[in-house]
């Protein structure tokens, strides 16, 4: 492998994964992936792996260019700037003008399921920066994500603890997948030699209702769960008793309205197509975080 490599949000949970990919499953070498972080003092352990680290702000167009100088391969990882603005988008925007500036040659992106179509707030950022590549003319695979498994313990440990989840989710299916074989699938994207520009949905083997996942979280972690189901408002206004900001509880909402309509239901082979290896099933991460689960 003669590419360098960079992966941004190389500090945060979801890059770090990549990099360990990159490293030990696709036996890149250490000298030729870049971290990029805004600060790069989180990375001291990753620089002593013998790889490169180099800052590089989402909000500072200069830094991103000089970061992205000689590399071939640039995965960006999408930023959790959700302050109800277009930031967000205006940071990927400037991260692809930057990399078309730098030379890059081929951008990987983080993204999420039919952003075109879906009901979740912060779609229109996700589509938004998938037109900002498609503009560019630079070669590109897009990642539309789907749910990390690892959300759920945003709403499952409340629902062991109090035997209810309340949710306005109705029937509708999540093909949820953990963030460790996304990750997996964007180090093997990265490390590719393929310069065609393609778009993939990566999800988990099945779809299910939120009925279906309490059944078996229960099952498997030993405590009853019932489903409550109810409708939109009275779901956002229970998040604003239990203390969830009112800017943000619209967002929390919108996970579920979307689900009800039917938009993360959609299940792929494509992580298995990418990787030669089919992602977890959601049993199998219950039951290898069931002690987790417990004490959250």
């Amino acid at each position: 492998m003669s590419d360098t490599l960079l992966v941004t949000g190389a500090s945060g949970q979801f890059g770090r994964l990549v990099i360990k990919h990159l490293l030990e499953t696709q036996g890149v070498a250490p000298g030729s992936i870049i971290a990029a972080s805004r600060d790069t003092s989180k990375l001291a352990d990753i620089a002593a792996k013998g790889v490169k680290t180099v800052a590089a702000d989402f909000d500072d167009a200069a830094s991103l260019e000089k970061a992205f100088a000689g590399v071939n391969r640039l995965l960006i990882v999408s930023t959790d700037s959700l302050d109800g603005t277009d930031r967000r988008l205006r940071q990927h925007s400037a991260a692809v003008a930057a990399a078309k500036a730098a030379g890059v040659g081929h951008i990987i992106y983080t993204s999420m399921p039919l952003p075109d179509e879906s009901l979740v707030t912060f779609a229109p950022d996700h589509l938004g920066t998938e037109k900002a590549i498609k503009a560019s003319g630079l070669g590109y695979t897009i990642l539309r994500n789907s749910w990390y498994m690892e959300n759920l313990f945003a709403s499952i440990p409340n629902a062991l603890k109090s035997g209810q989840w309340f949710t306005a989710a109705g029937q509708g299916k999540t093909a949820y997948v953990t963030r460790e074989d996304l990750a997996r699938t964007a180090a093997a994207v990265l490390a590719s030699s393929d310069t065609s520009s393609n778009t993939y949905t990566l999800t988990g083997v099945e779809a299910l209702s939120n009925d279906e996942i309490a059944a078996l979280a229960s099952q498997i972690i030993g405590k009853p769960i019932q489903v409550v189901h109810v409708p939109d408002e009275g779901l956002l206004q229970g998040m604003i008793a239990a203390g969830v900001p009112e800017f943000v509880a619209p967002t929390y909402l919108s996970f579920d309205t979307n689900t009800r309509a039917g938009k993360l239901a959609t299940v792929t082979g494509d992580i298995e197509k990418l990787t030669g290896k089919a992602p977890i099933t959601l049993k199998a991460f219950f039951e290898a975080t069931k002690d987790a689960f417990l004490a959250a």
